[in-house]
């Protein structure tokens, strides 16, 4: 399959380009092995959006079962080029649709071309890095700059009210108090039920309308106790386990990465299970004697 013809993920899902990447060139991915560098080669050249899931790339991918496209990324992940990550989803804190307090969770694949270390991509994930926002913005960078969502709530009025219905030039002069309002924890379908609840019969200067109800029904500060979610968590490539940079490693959980898990300290290697698993048998088959 070629990979324009790749399916898309839901919107917000799946494969985000990291910044800071190298151009395309001749042998990116020479350094790899024959699996990993086939399945990195097809990745690449997947457009943002695109499903990331070992399900469906093995269906993209002719040489390759979906177990074993599962280890190349696992692989891929060792070697620096790619991350899986939850990210909170814009206004998920409000409980939109799902009830107040819950968080909703977008879940991504960041890919570099370029490979990375674990240093990098912790940097990178905390937003050290520049243009690092690029790696988990719902819209993937361009050339032009996309306007701010205070800005785009703003443009979106006139479609739920035509009476607000508002310019380039208006939208711009009230962008920073529409702004304010989303900072303090408001969504933009919320701030639009404000703005347009209870109107007169008619508005003849929105603009100048707007301001005064955006300063007056400005809501309060959030609370500096108020603890929110990250706005990006890392998950093992492998099993999708949650963590910090510090805990995954090469992007992988202690038990993807053939250690023990944190609940079980206490548990063996395989060839000291197998030695003691022997050792019952024997036990069992060995007869008793009074």
């Amino acid at each position: 399959m070629p990979a324009s013809a790749h399916p898309m993920a839901n919107p917000g899902y799946g494969k985000r380009s990291a910044p800071d990447q190298s151009p395309t060139r001749t042998g990116d991915f020479d350094h790899l092995p024959p699996r990993e560098r086939y399945v990195a080669a097809f990745i690449d050249r997947l457009p943002d959006g695109a499903a990331m899931d070992a399900k469906t790339l093995a269906k993209a991918l002719p040489l390759y079962g979906q177990q074993a496209v599962r280890s190349a990324l696992n692989e891929l992940s060792r070697a620096g080029h790619l991350r899986r990550v939850r990210c909170r989803a814009q206004g998920a804190a409000t409980g939109e649709g799902t009830g107040e307090g819950v968080t909703r969770w977008v879940f991504r694949t960041l890919w570099s071309r370029t490979a990375r270390d674990s240093e990098w991509w912790a940097r990178v994930l905390s937003g050290d890095v520049p243009s690092a926002q690029a790696a988990t913005d719902v819209v993937p960078p361009a050339e032009r700059p996309r306007p701010s969502e205070g800005y785009e709530a703003l443009a979106r009025l006139g479609r739920a009210e035509p009476r607000l219905a508002l310019s380039a030039a208006d939208c711009a002069a009230l962008e920073g108090l529409a702004t304010d309002w989303l900072a303090r924890g408001v969504t933009a379908d919320r701030m639009t039920q404000s703005l347009t609840a209870g109107l007169p019969d008619q508005v003849h200067s929105p603009r100048a309308f707007l301001r005064r109800r955006l300063q007056d029904k400005m809501p309060p500060e959030p609370s500096i106790t108020e603890v929110r979610p990250p706005l990006t968590m890392p998950e093992c490539t492998d099993c999708g386990v949650p963590g910090s940079p510090e805990a995954l490693p090469d992007g992988l959980c202690r038990a993807c990465r053939g250690g023990a898990t944190p609940e079980e300290p206490w548990a063996l290697p395989a060839t000291a299970v197998r030695a003691r698993a022997a050792q019952v048998r024997g036990a069992i088959r060995t007869p008793l004697r009074v």
